[in-house]
């Protein structure tokens, strides 16, 4: 792995599958898919262009909203529209400080103008995570506490 992993090397590594659904489909459908797939966004596209976002968490915003009924919202009424992108050479740190900066779990990647994948903050912090458990085990490697150990004072005193 590189020092500094990008959005990029995240999603080839787990994947750059996007499931997406129709504004037109029904909440509950969006919810099915969701539960088959286990993720927790779904993309809205329509004619083949990327035009809104919904989650696990616009789904409980909107519970208890009144007019609200699960059985017969379309998504297309509580999709989030603003698609917020990061770049594909973005390496973990500059993401991390976007989830947190921006107070989003999702975050589309694109790479000339062109989405290539979704990257969840769950899965950015497990790279950050493994990355740094790996810079570690370098640095673990560098210095061998055996060289100290067999290293003594040559005391010049006499006895």
């Amino acid at each position: 792995m590189d020092v500094f992993q990008t959005a990029e090397d995240i999603i080839n590594e787990r994947g750059s599958e996007l499931f997406t659904i129709s504004p037109d489909a029904l909440v509950t459908d969006a919810i099915a898919l969701m539960t088959e797939k286990k993720v927790g966004c779904i993309l809205v596209a329509e004619e083949g262009d990327l035009v809104g976002i919904w989650t696990e968490r616009d789904l409980l915003n909107n519970a208890l909203k009144d007019g609200f009924e699960l059985k017969t919202a379309k998504i297309r009424d509580y999709m989030k529209t603003k698609l917020i992108y990061a770049r594909h050479d973005d390496i973990i740190y500059h993401l991390i400080d976007k989830f947190l900066g921006l107070r989003v779990r999702h975050l589309l990647i694109k790479r000339d103008e062109k989405c290539i994948g979704m990257l969840s903050a769950g899965d950015v912090m497990r790279a950050a995570l493994q990355q740094r458990t790996e810079e570690l085990e370098r640095m673990r490697d560098l210095v061998k506490l055996d060289y100290y150990d067999e290293w003594r004072w040559k005391s010049k005193r006499k006895k």
